[in-house]
């Protein structure tokens, strides 16, 4: 069996809950360090992304992390024009009492202090809050991207459903019927996923299609779940998504040398 393998679950079989990656792809987890030490030699081609129009981001870190760990992304971000926040809230330890509300909080805030609708980017557990948010807020919210974020199947579809349950202090499976994950927001919605994650299994992360919903896309990247957020090719596809303007949504397209070098084929089994 290849290692790497992990087959879409049928319609015949999308009641089964879809296994965590096996220990293979976890200890993989480990090449993120080398994901990170490729955006220096790439960042000739990252600087050549869409220049950002000045728009408010506001950036969800995983599950156990805190504002440090999104610095590299919301840096570049900067760099391309943006407005790029972190969440201000110390370590994600879930969504404890008091949480989701400071992010109301701060959307708002950033909505009536630049008088535009603000971007939520959300990694792994942050891309829940920035789905949700979306969801509850749509006249405030641009758009919504996530990275590696399982919002479509069991928790313990995951390798991280326990340690949750530590930080938190919740039940996982509890937790997940206080919020109808799998409906995605109005707003033009981006999963970026990998099926080398180690600590999600992607089918957790694609989006169905829906006449309802759209402006939905998943966009499937080499990487691991630990380097989503420093991966350059998942900044390029963040990038691309932020530059599109206000109501003129398009799915995302590698062009040149990008497609299929970087970004895997979509039709493929």
């Amino acid at each position: 069996m290849n290692p790497f393998s992990y087959a879409m679950p049928s319609p015949e079989a999308s009641d089964k809950t879809p296994s965590p990656p096996n220990l293979f792809l976890l200890a993989m987890e480990f090449r993120a360090f080398w994901e990170f030490g490729a955006v220096l030699p790439s960042w000739p081609m990252l600087s050549r992304a869409p220049e950002g129009d000045g728009h408010a981001v506001l950036v969800f870190p995983g599950l156990s992390a805190g504002d440090a760990s999104t610095v590299p992304l919301r840096r570049y971000l900067s760099s391309l024009g943006y407005e790029a926040h972190g969440w201000e809230q110390g370590l994600n330890f879930g969504p404890k009492a008091g949480v989701l509300e400071n992010a109301r909080k701060q959307v708002r805030a950033l909505f009536e202090s630049t008088g535009r609708k603000v971007s939520l980017i959300g990694w792994s557990l942050g891309g829940i809050y920035a789905r949700e948010l979306a969801k509850e807020m749509p006249e405030l919210v641009r758009c919504a991207i996530t990275l590696g974020t399982p919002f479509n199947g069991s928790p313990k579809s995951t390798n991280a459903w326990r340690v949750y349950e530590l930080v938190s202090g919740r039940d996982a499976g509890q937790e997940v019927h206080n919020y109808d994950l799998p409906v995605a927001p109005s707003v033009p919605t981006t999963s970026v996923y990998s099926r080398t994650d180690g600590v999600v299994a992607w089918p957790c992360s694609i989006q169905p299609p829906s006449a309802e919903t759209p402006h939905t896309e998943n966009v499937e990247v080499y990487a691991s779940h630990v380097g989503l957020g420093v991966n350059p090719s998942a900044w390029w596809v963040v990038a691309d998504r932020l530059a599109q303007p206000e109501g003129a949504w398009q799915p995302f397209e590698p062009q040149g040398a990008l497609q299929g070098l970087v970004f895997p084929d979509p039709m493929r089994n």
